[in-house]
């Protein structure tokens, strides 16, 4: 029996990540998601889970038939997964809200709780319960039987992660893997061999879902949630690749491409203004463009304006999904047919940046198709380092093309703090920048002065002698767009604005970003980001030293309120790994660009650090005489490696990420089997160690802490405080919690569980 359960926590670790990510990568698709939604989404689940852990999971103790209310929590996350990624498609309808409005925070906050509330809860808690389930059957001391469960269900998080990335999600849609999910968990119900009821149920589901992926109603019900998704539109394509979501919808004979629910293709009628200002302006900024670059945004209509000009030699366009140009080639129109076939265009499937980084050609013009720092990924391309490094690649008059959000009437504060910033990080790379507001704000970027010498006289007589074919960009267009007066309102527009620049390290933009999205859908929460913005280390270090002072003093006069202080550090190293896993991956992105195999490694090689680690303290628990001083050990091993984290960052080699994922997962998942058997002592006086009880409150406590992590890390944390500022949050964290554990251990002879103990 004790196999069956190893098997049964594999599972249910397997399961997990895929609901996890499956739901998260679903409700992006449907809320547009940045940095801000993910935020909120991981929040709901983590949250979700540490309740199911400590909430219901001890409540085990009170079912006679543990095996029972193991497999009942099973079916319950069986039937719940595939349900959830249904409604997940379908809120919006359910919400009254049409496909392609946006969505504030409270709307997402509340729709993704009560989505996930079952999957996440009843997941949670399936560990307590696997925790209490083993600890039966394999006649194992409490704490080690908690430390293997830890252990065996992050190896299952580790192949389904893999699995999910590699083999589920290029292959399957998300519908057809939330089955066979469940499909493998009821299975799983039955090789248990729970009781007579149980076993029934799990037959009859097991025909039921069976049947739903052999007979083909998998698809229907597929089909059926998209078009709820897209509600009047007709969806042609629908598919997952292992960087996002594309769709493909038309409406009256027009095609419009969507990557994770945003449009950034439309054909055969383009958005004809912004195709040609944003093609036009800066190629008539130039006396012989011939040689231009294009990052992203290519296809649809912009490549076709940029060969109009008679002088363009070469295009070369830089496209990270392949999934989208196949798409496109799909559903080819003459307009995609002409741009994306022409000789002079070589297609690059790269992140854009990687390309700049690595190609040996100099352009006349890099434009830059991602419209403003919307998440950590695309802010990599407004960096103080991004354009020093497009300096480089640009000829003696080239000109780097970017746009932002704009407006004709009114900037914002957040507009305005994101223009301004933006601006400042241009002029700390370029000797001239040229603004051209509108709408959309241009801004053309140069090393050579003559960017800001044509006027609109020169623009229409370059326009004249090119033969351009277009239909709105006339000379009287240009004359408007390049108005002296429009310019000048707007540099008085953002007098006042911020001064910050945007840099690799510390994303400004980023969350000048954000807090201009959140202005727009979720406006009644602005003055929370104008709070956020005003955040300091110092500011951070303050309380955090208060909150030690005051739990010390507490503490001092009630003894029994240090039993608390394990718990905190367990939230401490929860909330570390978190932003060890974010800080790694963002540096790696800085550094090297978005390379999907290697992001999936870093994740991976954390996953089986934390695996390492737990294994090697769980085999070392019977030997270890002073588990108080093990564990200060580890604490202040936690500190040395987040405040040296930035320093071992700068050492230019892709391997160094490897080893350092694997240490910080190592450092994290070391903790965990000691935390339990420390906790379980201070509840010896009981006859039996309150086993279930332990492991749900330090297991709630570890995702408690990755959800303050996650909510705060890329919102707040990374973009205000920069890497090296949050690594010295991390280091301000667990140097408290040290403290408090320390005083904890020295009061320790007054309680008699401690002093047997240590």
């Amino acid at each position: 029996m004790k196999k069956r359960i190893v098997f049964g926590i594999l599972i249910t670790g397997l399961s997990g990540i895929i609901a996890q990510i499956l739901i998260l990568r679903e409700l992006l698709i449907t809320f547009y998601g940045n940095e801000l939604t993910i935020g909120i989404i991981l929040a709901n689940w983590l949250i979700l889970e540490a309740v199911g852990a400590f909430f219901l999971g001890k409540g085990i103790e009170r079912f006679k038939k543990k095996l029972e209310a193991f497999v009942a929590l099973i079916i319950i996350f069986s039937v719940s997964f595939p349900i959830a990624i249904y409604l997940t498609r379908i809120i919006k309808e359910v919400m009254g809200i049409i496909p392609g409005e946006g969505v504030g925070l409270i709307p997402i906050f509340i729709s993704s709780f009560f989505i996930l509330l079952p999957v996440s809860i009843s997941h949670g808690a399936l560990f307590t319960f696997g925790c209490k389930i083993y600890s039966l059957y394999s006649k194992r001391e409490p704490a080690a039987s908690v430390g293997r469960v830890y252990i065996y269900e992050t190896l299952g998080t580790i192949a389904g992660g893999v699995g999910l990335t590699y083999l589920l999600i290029p292959y399957f849609h998300s519908i057809e893997t939330a089955l066979g999910v469940s499909l493998l968990n009821i299975i799983l119900c039955i090789y248990l061999k729970p009781a007579r009821i149980f076993s029934g149920i799990s037959v009859i589901l097991l025909a039921l879902i069976g049947s739903l992926i052999f007979s083909g109603a998998k698809d229907k019900i597929h089909a059926s949630s998209i078009n709820g998704q897209w509600k009047g539109q007709k969806v042609l394509h629908y598919q997952n690749s292992i960087y996002g979501n594309v769709a493909v919808t038309r409406r009256q004979g027009q095609y419009t491409f969507f990557s994770d629910g945003i449009p950034i293709i439309t054909s055969p009628s383009p958005d004809t203004v912004f195709m040609e200002e944003f093609a036009h302006l800066p190629l008539l900024s130039h006396r012989r463009p011939e040689e231009i670059l294009v990052i992203s945004g290519g296809a649809g209509g912009m490549i076709n304006e940029i060969l109009k000009h008679p002088s363009v030699e070469r295009v070369d366009y830089a496209e990270l999904d392949p999934l989208i140009l196949e798409v496109v080639e799909k559903f080819v129109t003459p307009l995609t047919k002409t741009e994306l076939r022409d000789k002079r265009v070589n297609i690059k499937y790269v992140d854009g940046r990687l390309f700049v980084k690595n190609t040996p050609r100099k352009y006349d013009l890099i434009l830059i198709g991602l419209s403003n720092p919307s998440d950590l990924g695309i802010n990599r391309f407004f960096t103080k380092e991004f354009f020093a490094l497009a300096k480089k690649k640009l000829k003696k008059e080239g000109i780097l093309v970017i746009s932002l959000p704009g407006s004709l009437t009114y900037l914002g504060e957040e507009l305005r703090d994101l223009n301004a910033c933006i601006i400042n990080t241009l002029k700390e790379a370029y000797p001239y920048v040229r603004i051209i507001p509108g709408d959309f704000n241009l801004f053309l970027a140069s090393a050579s002065r003559e960017v800001t010498l044509a006027d609109h006289a020169e623009f229409g007589k370059r326009l004249g002698m090119r033969k351009l074919k277009v239909s709105f960009l006339t000379p009287a267009h240009i004359e408007y767009r390049l108005s002296p007066k429009r310019v000048n309102w707007f540099l008085q527009s953002i007098e006042g604005g911020t001064e910050k620049i945007n840099r690799d390290f510390l994303p400004r933009g980023l969350f000048y970003n954000l807090s201009y999205w959140n202005a727009l859908f979720s406006p009644r929460t602005q003055k929370i980001f104008k709070v956020f913005e005003k955040i300091s280390l110092r500011l951070i270090i303050i309380p955090v030293a208060l909150f030690t002072v005051v739990f010390l003093l507490f503490a001092s006069k009630v003894r029994r309120i240090f039993n608390s202080s394990i718990p905190l550090c367990i939230t401490a190293t929860g909330f570390a790994g978190i932003l060890f896993n974010l800080v790694l991956i963002f540096a790696f992105q800085a550094l090297y660009g978005y390379v999907f195999h290697w992001i999936g490694l870093l994740v991976t090689t954390l996953m089986v650090g934390i695996a390492a680690g737990s294994l090697r303290m769980t085999s070392l628990l019977g030997r270890i005489k002073n588990e108080f001083g093990t564990f200060i050990k580890l604490e202040v091993f936690i500190i040395l490696f987040s405040a040296s984290l930035p320093a071992l960052l700068l050492i230019f080699h892709p391997l160094i990420f490897i080893a350092l994922s694997f240490i910080s997962g190592f450092l994290v998942g070391a903790q965990f089997p000691l935390a339990n058997k420390m906790y379980l002592a201070l509840s010896a006086k009981r006859e039996t160690p309150d086993l279930s009880g332990t492991a749900g409150l330090l297991y709630g406590a570890d995702l408690a802490g990755g959800w303050l992590g996650g909510i705060i890390g890329g919102v707040i944390l990374l973009p205000l405080l920069g890497l090296f500022g949050t690594c010295m949050v991390v280091v301000t964290l667990k140097a408290a919690s040290l403290i408090i554990l320390a005083a904890s251990a020295r009061s320790a002879g007054c309680n008699p569980a401690w002093r047997h103990k240590i």
